[in-house]
């Protein structure tokens, strides 16, 4: 019978705060919903309103500058109020507070304060038409809608993610892997996970940075000590030294990474064997192997380091 799987919640102020972001969006989506739920109303209401009064013209006594009639001032006055009247009880969020100069008293525009100026044009007359509109802010309201939503999300975002979970409980539990991490602009090695930090001399620096990357591009091949370096391998302890130059860490001459190979193992070694003093096992992967039996000249030993991949290293100031 297959056990049941156990839901996992996150803490309580980690949920609280999910629940405040989320009703913190919702609530700005419908906000910025409203607002433009209001410009397009706006919009809307200026061209009927205006179309309105354009069509209205030719019953309006607005004067003619043709014929230098002047505005009936009345007229235009009783207009404007059964215009804006009408509008109100149809909920348009505008007034008309000015034709031809004609203006509503104050009082009546105090809600309006953003003001609309288009000029309509006939045959004979350019009228001038001031329009207000309510204030964005004014439209602006608490959604309900949005705190509900918000609140029925939050379940789904307090549940914890138990592949991670898992994921970090076995980081927890796992020790941290140390990682050969050689330092060419230090001149050191170190193993990535604590503060153990050795300084090595150039030769041995050199000729190990190549020994591994030579071995990681030829992981099967050997290196019996009894024979000279390879040239490959040479090329690579010599373009690391000429590296070592422009860092400003020496003005020697290239050294023979040919001779005293014994004595530039066995000093690579005990930098090894105190970096990794804490990491036997891992120590192995990134370790040139001792001779066994004959000593150094046994045909059968190899200082490579076979098992030592890309991802094993990192070389810092290449």
């Amino acid at each position: 019978m297959q056990t049941p799987k156990k839901v996992l919640f996150k803490s309580p102020i980690v949920i609280a705060l999910t629940a405040v972001v989320l009703i913190t969006t919702f609530q700005a989506t419908a906000l910025f919903a409203q607002y433009l739920s209001h410009k397009s109303s706006i919009h809307n209401a200026l061209d009927k309103v205006e179309r309105r009064i354009s069509l209205d013209s030719a019953f309006l006594d607005v004067g003619n500058e043709t014929l230098k009639t002047p505005v009936n001032q009345f007229a235009i006055y009783r207009y404007l109020n059964r215009l804006n009247t009408s509008l109100k009880e149809q909920g348009y969020p505008i007034l008309v507070s000015n034709i031809q100069g004609i203006f509503l008293s104050p009082d009546q525009l105090s809600d309006y304060p953003v003001v609309v100026t288009s000029k309509l044009s006939n045959a004979e007359q350019t009228i001038t038409v001031e329009m207000r509109s309510k204030a964005a802010e004014s439209f602006f309201t608490f959604s309900w809608i949005a705190l509900i939503v918000a609140l029925a999300v939050t379940p789904f975002f307090a549940v914890t993610n138990q592949r991670k979970l898992r994921k970090q409980v076995i980081e927890e539990i796992l020790p941290p892997t140390p990682k050969l991490i050689i330092n060419l602009q230090e001149k050191t090695i170190s193993n990535g996970v604590n503060d153990k930090v050795v300084t090595l001399q150039n030769k041995p620096l050199c000729f190990y940075t190549a020994l591994v990357r030579y071995c990681i591009a030829h992981p099967n091949e050997s290196l019996p000590p009894h024979k000279d370096v390879p040239s490959e391998l040479m090329a690579l302890a010599n373009k690391c030294f000429g590296r070592l130059i422009e860092l400003g860490h020496t003005k020697r001459k290239r050294p023979d990474f040919n001779a005293n190979l014994d004595k530039t193992l066995s000093e690579i070694r005990a930098a090894l064997d105190e970096v990794f003093c804490s990491f036997n096992d891992e120590k192995e992967t990134y370790y040139p192997p001792r001779a066994q039996g004959e000593g150094s000249r046994s045909k059968q030993h190899s200082y490579a380091l076979p098992h030592i991949t890309i991802e094993d290293i990192e070389i810092i100031g290449n």
